[in-house]
């Protein structure tokens, strides 16, 4: 085993930050770095009393911290983890959601629920701005990193704007792709509102019925017309919403 006086080496004497803030950031380097990656156990306080060669105090304040900024867990009797980072949707920018998920370094999959034809009731005539009973298409579609569900995609379609929607693999492309290809985009609106998940939605989410989800709904117009009117809800402790954005004009 190193002796303190080696082992606190690693840490630039002259720096002027308490020792405390120095052991975070050689935490925050090793799960940067993917030495440690999501879901690792990380050693020890024992451990990393004897391997960095201060006092227990100062190493539990370190980890500590880092419970409280959501970069690490500890579960009781079992020891503490890295947290895997949250998923970051865009609000104010539409993405496909095989791209978002890709920059977080997930692995997109998708399950089709429903991919058919219907007439619309009132509820979506009205959005849709056509007569109630008038024909729409209708998908529904959950997308997946790796296993875990982080979003489901309800979404009705004007088939006048995008005749072949249903005669389309969305388990290969996502019906944003197709949409940017076929309809031209003039306008968009939406609103965002955090709800308690019905029971289809909890099924198809994977989620507990006292889970808060964020509901994003949105409608995109061609040319004064509705070409579609989409829900898009996310399950609450698997992501966070935001972005950074230029506000100066062009």
């Amino acid at each position: 085993m190193p002796s303190k006086n080696v082992t606190i080496g690693r840490f630039n004497p002259t720096d002027p930050q308490p020792l405390y803030i120095k052991i975070k950031q050689y935490i925050l380097e090793r799960i940067k770095s993917s030495e440690w990656p999501p879901d690792f156990k990380i050693p020890s306080e024992a451990q990393l009393v004897n391997e960095l060669g201060a006092s227990r105090m100062t190493v539990n304040r370190a980890i500590k911290e880092l419970v409280t900024e959501g970069l690490l867990v500890r579960l009781s009797g079992v020891g503490t983890f890295v947290v895997k980072p949250k998923p970051r949707f865009a609000f104010f920018e539409i993405k496909n959601i095989v791209d978002e998920i890709k920059d977080w370094g997930g692995i997109h999959e998708s399950v089709i629920h429903i991919l058919q034809e219907e007439p619309a009731n009132a509820d979506v005539a009205r959005s849709m701005e056509i007569p109630i009973g008038s024909n729409v298409y209708h998908s529904m579609i959950s997308h997946y990193d790796g296993s875990s569900p982080v979003q489901l995609s309800d979404r009705f379609v004007n088939p006048t704007l995008a005749p072949d929607y249903l005669n389309q693999d969305f388990t290969k492309i996502t019906p944003y792709q197709y949409l940017l290809n076929h309809v031209v985009l003039t306008e968009v609106d939406q609103y965002l509102e955090a709800i308690l998940p019905d029971q289809i939605t909890q099924d198809l989410l994977k989620v507990e019925g006292q889970e808060p989800c964020l509901s994003l709904r949105r409608r995109t117009f061609c040319l004064k017309r509705v070409s579609t009117s989409s829900q898009f809800i996310y399950p609450g402790s698997r992501f966070t919403l935001g972005e950074r954005f230029n506000t100066s004009s062009h």
